[in-house]
């Protein structure tokens, strides 16, 4: 099974920690980053998880962004176990992967679920 390079989860952890008020602690032993250390918006599963036996994290999606990138890259996006009926959507780790975009999910997923207040402190 592959895992992410060390570089993609330092990307992941510097972009995730550079966000208002965030934290990185493991939840269900994967890394998790959590808003005020209380709402979690991206985990990432470095040995896969439930049934998914390769690297790819988690984090919370527009509904309409995710049925369109489900649709388009099924190899690349897909529903994740436990979370997907809050939206949520599942990134494989392990193919190619533009990392701007990745960046860009981590974003999204951080402004839906962080308070208002802290997503009026983002560009």
């Amino acid at each position: 099974m592959a895992r992410p390079t060390a570089s993609l989860m330092t990307a992941i952890r510097s972009h995730c920690l550079a966000l208002p008020e965030v934290n990185e602690r493991l939840s269900h032993g994967a890394p998790t980053f959590f808003i005020r250390d209380k709402r979690s918006f991206v985990t990432v599963w470095l040995d896969g998880h439930h049934q998914v036996d390769f690297a790819h994290l988690w984090c919370a999606c527009d509904t309409e962004l995710r049925a369109l990138l489900i649709e388009e890259r099924p190899r690349q996006f897909f529903l994740p176990a436990y979370v997907a009926h809050r939206g949520w959507i599942a990134v494989r780790l392990d193919s190619t992967l533009d990392v701007s975009e990745l960046m860009d999910l981590l974003d999204l997923a951080y402004r839906l679920i962080a308070p208002a207040s802290l997503v009026r402190q983002l560009p």
